[in-house]
């Protein structure tokens, strides 16, 4: 499929070129038949209300009973969602999202009895009965609940938060309608004067184009239309700031911070050795700017000249089958069962939504549920590399779902967003590694180390720049300061000062780029990608430069899913992220790749 210069109707791309969701349900009838019993059976809540004190046996059947529950609702969501982003703006796909949404809502407000009623039983009797067979397989889930102990409320309270979680839906789901389907990106008129419509899958492609009058133009019609909407991305982002403060303060959370840590076990310093670590080092970063500057001959160096080649002469055009090949290569050192599965789905087995159309969703990622294949969205482009990385980052999500889900029974599958950032990066470091080995001219070794670069400035210093950026907005808030357009503009601003240096001109209109950043609507999720690379990178190490110990201890990490805390997985691949360490490898490589670009361009 060539690249067009306006996103296609979905009618217009091939079937093989589209996931196939006839494995979660073949028709929609078949979708409404779940979903018209699952309403009914939701009543089946009711049976075990007030009655978990009473046995061992009781708590089991209430455990298997909601297990069930969520494991098709899981399915009629996955499948309601896939749906719904394949065109945001298909009112009968929306409609179906929607009902699904507020069947969760509903089953959520039917079983929030449930962690209040457990952790109202005594913690003597508890323990007694956590030392029972009956309960053996079910004692870590247990364990995990009763943790939340002192930031679980009274069963009326917990049902009317489980109540308002729909409602509190509405920031987000008003940036994803403005963001993906309302809002007007322009179009520019590149070098060949031909006019492209700017949309969100394009943008970067736009940014890397070797004319720099064109990337200029793109890069100021793309903001303006932010600017022409600011006030409002401003209010939704503000208003999902006071959604999550007080979620966190009704639950006796000390922040939104402290609260979203708490859930998967992760201590803080985690967080603040990362932001420490990553201002320690950014040296390396300030200088790969000014050869930046220096190779492009530039007088001032913009943002949006910090994305384009180095190279003039290297023109990439790559294929979709073209670029599985080179992943599929790229991977080999993880065995053939892993590379023969992941082949398979990413061709004949149509997990992959290949390319953007009309109204899809912008970006990629993985999905899928314990009760289907993995399913891969992709706004593939065939004339940039990242569409590439992008394919290799989003496999390596689906294969570790893939091989959790295999390997654990449900309720221990889905591993934690801690660690769901390193299977996906570790396979884009193979990539690279396997692209730089190939019989490449030295123009095509600049590009790759230049992109390699690329891949942890935007990973882990610019991730540590939105972690931090979140961090100081939560904490302004929290410190009852007005969250106003200019109270974001300015805290961005001076982070953007700090992590480009004085070798980069700012324009006044990237200080809104922290509107259009849809993971500040999941927050302090961003942090978790430059942790995720720097685990990555220590792993990556460990099984290119080991043995069968060490690819074994990865690939067991793939398939422990939630068996374990994810600091506990990773420390049993071999990586404590608890420690700096893991940061100063990830810097440190960076850096000496830093050294090599200077040297390729001396």
């Amino acid at each position: 499929m060539e690249a067009t210069t306006k996103p296609v109707t979905r009618e217009n791309i091939s079937d093989e070129s589209k996931w196939d969701l006839s494995g979660l349900y073949t028709q929609k009838s078949d979708w409404q038949e779940d979903f018209d019993q699952l309403e009914k059976d939701i009543a089946g809540y009711e049976s075990f209300k007030g009655a978990l004190a009473d046995s061992v046996r009781r708590i089991k059947a209430c455990l298997e009973f909601d297990i069930d529950i969520s494991r098709r609702i899981e399915k009629l969501y996955t499948y309601a969602h896939l749906r719904n982003d394949e065109d945001k703006t298909d009112a009968p796909n929306q409609s179906t999202f929607e009902k699904v949404v507020r069947l969760h809502t509903r089953t959520a407000q039917a079983s929030s009895y449930i962690p209040s009623e457990l952790m109202a039983i005594p913690e003597d009797r508890m323990n007694e009965f956590l030392q029972d067979k009956e309960l053996e397989f079910y004692k870590l889930h247990l364990e995990r609940i009763l943790r939340h102990r002192k930031h679980t409320l009274s069963e009326a309270e917990e049902k009317l938060l489980a109540s308002s979680t729909e409602m509190a839906r509405a920031a987000r789901d008003a940036f994803e309608m403005l963001d993906n389907a309302d809002l007007k990106l322009g179009t520019v008129i590149d070098e060949n004067e031909n006019e492209i419509a700017i949309t969100q899958g394009n943008f970067q492609s736009l940014m890397q184009n070797q004319d720099r009058r064109v990337r200029k133009e793109a890069f100021e019609t793309f903001y303006s239309a932010y600017a022409d909407h600011q006030y409002t991305y401003a209010s939704l982002l503000a208003s999902s700031i006071k959604k999550d403060i007080f979620y966190a303060r009704e639950r006796n959370h000390k922040s939104v911070r402290e609260k979203a840590m708490f859930s998967e076990n992760i201590p803080v310093e985690v967080y603040d050795n990362l932001v420490t670590t990553v201002h320690e080092n950014l040296a390396p970063l300030h200088k790969y700017f000014s050869i930046r500057k220096r190779i492009l001959k530039l007088d001032e160096l913009h943002i949006y000249d910090t994305s384009v080649p180095l190279v003039k002469d290297v023109h990439w055009h790559v294929g979709y089958n073209d670029s599985v090949t080179k992943i599929i290569a790229s991977l080999q050192l993880l065995g053939s069962d892993y590379t023969k599965k992941l082949q398979q789905g990413l061709t004949e087995g149509r997990w992959v939504d290949r390319y953007e159309s009309k109204g899809k969703r912008s970006g990629a990622y993985s999905s899928g549920c314990y009760d289907s294949n993995p399913f891969i969205l992709m706004n593939y482009r065939e004339d940039n590399i990242n569409s590439m990385y992008t394919l290799a980052h989003e496999a390596g999500h689906s294969m570790h779902s893939f091989l959790s889900r295999q390997a654990q029974p449900y309720l221990y599958a889905d591993y934690t967003i801690f660690v769901a950032e390193v299977a996906s990066t570790f396979n884009e470091a193979l990539l690279t590694k396997y692209l730089l080995s190939q019989d490449i001219d030295q123009s095509m070794k600049i590009y790759l180390v230049c992109r390699e670069i690329d891949n942890l400035r935007g990973t882990l210093y610019r991730q540590t720049m939105l972690a931090e950026f979140e961090h100081q907005m939560y904490t302004a808030a929290e410190n009852d300061q007005p969250m106003t357009l200019d109270a974001f503009k300015e805290i961005y601003k001076k982070l953007l000062e700090k992590y480009f240096g004085e070798e980069t001109v700012l324009d006044d209109c990237l200080s809104l780029e922290c509107f259009r950043i849809p993971h500040f609507y999941f927050s302090f999720y961003v942090y978790k990608y430059a942790t995720g690379i720097s685990a990555a990178y220590a792993l990556a190490d460990k099984v290119s430069e080991g043995g069968t110990t060490e690819l074994d201890n990865y690939l067991n990490f793939l398939k422990g899913g939630g068996s374990e805390y994810p600091i506990d997985l990773l420390k049993g691949a071999g990586v404590d992220m608890t420690s700096p360490g893991p940061i100063h490898t990830a810097l440190g490589k960076f850096s000496t790749l830093v050294d090599q670009l200077e040297s390729l361009t001396a």
